[in-house]
């Protein structure tokens, strides 16, 4: 019999500014975005209980948690951003890895990995992190 899997969506934002550094163009002067951020997480056990991944309420707070990291802040001031640059690709990664600390680390959160995190700095681009 074929194992299942199951993942889940959920969305936000942030608000931020950031100067790319190297790029010849207008995006090396600082400027702002209100970035969107998607995060889906994946598992193959539902809860005995209620029969759910994991709570939507629980990965929503989880993700604002680490948003609140770059919200309303100078992103070429955030490490690692101080030296790296906080383009939308590095954005997705640094969303990722602290979203999945913050999953290892939760008692609800039995199982369920992160799939990917996308970051988008307007709605016809985004940029998309995932692990093998």
């Amino acid at each position: 019999m074929a194992k299942g899997i199951w993942r889940l969506t959920v969305r936000s934002d942030f608000a931020a500014a950031h100067a790319l550094r190297n790029y010849c163009g207008k995006c090396e002067n600082m400027h702002g975005h209100n970035f969107a951020v998607e995060a889906v997480v994946e598992g193959q056990t539902l809860t005995p209980d209620t029969e759910i991944v994991l709570d939507f309420k629980v990965l929503k707070q989880e993700l604002k948690a680490v948003l609140e990291l770059l919200d309303h802040k100078m992103l070429n001031e955030v490490p690692p951003f101080d030296t790296q640059n906080p383009s939308s690709e590095n954005l997705a990664r640094f969303i990722y890895r602290h979203l999945a600390q913050r999953l290892a680390d939760h008692e609800a959160a039995n199982g369920v990995r992160v799939h990917a995190v996308t970051v988008s700095e307007k709605a016809a681009q985004s940029a998309t992190y995932m692990e093998m």
